[in-house]
């Protein structure tokens, strides 16, 4: 357990999976990561079962019920990545139990369990490769850094029920992942329909943060990997991977010089104490 040593000497406080030295908070704090979030989306819709089990059992097609839905998903992430181990394991099991009661129905009529480990698995690594790849291309981290961050985050896969033995711990595992998965993969309707959504402003979510979002994904279209840009009809160049990551770099640059966006108490808390680490050394 990560703790913290009170002003007394004496209280431990409680940071959860991770901690102001980790990598992971210090990932997760980033403004540029709303991009690799918007590029997770993309990434996972291109699983034809997990697409068609969201499709049928997620709010997330109902243009009235989006904008809630993506806010309940965005307060998971924070809890399990900010919060003490009771309030992940309380999440963790809020959505495990949510989980287990979702099944899906394949073309040929048969179900499917949406907590399915090969589910799990495959939404777990599109979320992690996304995050450490534009952290690493943002030069956020470094390659090693960027290897503690997957390692770091088989703790975050363990929340929604995976063993972690079956969980990469490298960017080296995980790329051997997605060779061996991509076969599977597709831009089923399903996927269409989805991406779709994330592009057009929701109209349940405030104005401004619905043309923001809807801007975020129109830009990490451009940082998905060439094969899956190539699946969505675009262009899969290195000159676009070359662009993108300067543009990466020029992001993170500027978000550095403004001033920290409003958060919940607990993510300002966290911003400070990763500072107060890193100066410490």
């Amino acid at each position: 357990m990560a703790v913290d040593v009170g002003s007394t000497g004496t209280d431990e406080i409680d940071h959860g999976l991770f901690g102001p030295s980790s990598v992971t908070w210090r990932v997760q704090l980033e403004p540029v990561l709303w991009v690799a979030g918007m590029r997770a989306l993309l990434l996972q819709s291109l699983h034809p079962r997990v697409m068609r089990g969201t499709f049928q059992n997620s709010a997330l097609f109902d243009p009235k019920k989006a904008w809630p839905r993506f806010q309940r998903t965005v307060g998971f992430v924070g809890t399990r990545t900010f919060g003490t181990h009771d309030d992940v394991e309380a999440a963790g099991a809020r959505v495990r139990r949510m989980h287990a009661t979702l099944k899906g129905r394949a073309p040929d009529g048969t179900s499917f369990a949406l907590d399915d480990p090969e589910n799990l698995l495959w939404v777990h690594n599109a979320e992690i490769d996304s995050y450490v790849d534009v952290a690493r291309r943002a030069g956020v981290v470094d390659d090693a850094e960027a290897d503690t961050y997957v390692a770091e985050s088989v703790r975050a896969a363990e929340v929604v029920g995976l063993d972690p033995a079956i969980v990469p711990a490298s960017r080296a595992e995980l790329a051997a992942y997605f060779d061996r998965v991509r076969p599977e993969l597709a831009l089923t309707d399903e996927a269409r329909r989805g991406v779709g959504g994330l592009l057009t402003p929701q109209p349940s979510a405030p104005t401004g943060v619905a043309l923001a979002l809807s801007s975020i994904a129109a830009v990490s279209f451009t940082t998905l990997p060439r094969w899956a840009r190539r699946m969505y009809g675009l262009p899969g160049l290195p000159t676009t991977d070359l662009g993108v990551t300067l543009a990466l770099k020029a992001l993170r640059t500027a978000s550095d010089l403004l001033p920290d966006i409003p958060a919940p108490p607990e993510i300002a808390r966290a911003r400070r104490l990763v500072r107060e680490a890193r100066a410490a050394g």
